[in-house]
């Protein structure tokens, strides 16, 4: 699966030309999470609004995966962004699991002070949604899931065997590219394809073997059915890296789940964000509500 998803990002770099330039995006700046590492966060809109971690997708970063979507709603929401473990700015550590991920949102909720939070994710930031919800239950408010589904490739050793050989192939190319320093990625520019690039850069190539290991690791269809905060699904029905009939297990399995459509594929977010941004929203304001009627506290 992993290939897969290099294609699509190098799609998502290649053709970021897109109506939504990346010059509306909020600073951020690199939070300490308490004994496990530094990463970089961005929050920006009302402080005592509800809060919403938008959980980003495999190699990308918070930014480069939800750069459209953030002014969209962060005048109504609290919207916070973080780079995963290994992902642009995010913690560097000796493994790369999506439950240490999941962790990470909780304790960057810790020192950002906010109690209750909706988890909002794309692709692999669904994955890594699911398990905040999984390890943190009296944290999440409700889950908005993105082009993702309860799993994303079997343990079939000949999809680690692939994503292995395509991180023997690109570590020599990742090594001939120019390193992205911390300077470059703060500074804006007119044209949205170099800041892209500059984000995609940000991640290592040469840990593809272990994203791809820690994604094939991932399967919550044990205990979906468990899930008990409300829920919005947006499934991306031309998708073929998550296709559409994987993500509709999320909501045959999660209790009260909506099912929401975008008119695209897996890069939606960003090539598609037009598409993406409406049904999005609509998905974000129903759990919103859904646990506002629960009586969920807005922010902290």
């Amino acid at each position: 699966m992993i290939p897969e998803f290099v294609n699509t990002a190098a799609r998502t770099v290649q053709h970021v030309f897109d109506p939504y330039p990346a010059n509306d995006i909020p600073k951020g700046h690199m939070l300490e999470l308490p004994g496990r590492g530094h990463a970089y966060v961005t929050d920006s809109g009302p402080q005592d609004a509800p809060a919403v971690f938008l959980l980003h997708s495999v190699l990308t970063t918070g930014l480069l995966c939800w750069y459209p979507t953030i002014p969209a709603i962060n005048h109504r929401y609290r919207v916070i962004t973080m780079d995963a473990r290994w992902h642009g700015r995010g913690i560097r550590s000796d493994r790369f699991d999506l439950r240490d991920c999941a962790d990470d949102v909780a304790a960057a909720a810790d020192v950002l002070g906010i109690d209750r939070f909706i988890a909002a994710g794309f692709s692999m930031g669904g994955g890594i949604s699911q398990l905040v919800w999984r390890r943190h239950r009296d944290r999440v408010a409700g889950l908005v899931l993105c082009s993702t589904g309860p799993y994303f490739s079997t343990r079939d050793p000949k999809h680690r065997q692939s994503s292995e050989r395509t991180a023997r192939i690109l570590r020599p190319v990742y090594r001939l590219v120019p390193r992205v320093s911390e300077k470059s990625l703060e500074k804006t520019t007119s044209h949205t394809s170099v800041w892209a690039l500059r984000q995609f850069f940000s991640t290592p190539l040469s840990h593809l073997g272990d994203f791809g290991t820690g994604l094939g690791e991932f399967d919550s269809r044990d205990w979906l059915h468990e899930i008990d905060v409300p829920t919005s699904v947006v499934v991306s029905i031309c998708d073929k890296v998550v296709e559409p009939e994987r993500q509709q297990l999320l909501v045959d399995g999660i209790p009260g789940a909506q099912r929401f459509e975008v008119d695209g594929g897996h890069a939606c977010c960003v090539l598609g964000a037009k598409h993406f941004i409406p049904p999005f929203t609509e998905a974000l304001d129903a759990v919103s509500a859904r646990a506002a009627a629960l009586g969920v506290p807005r922010a902290n």
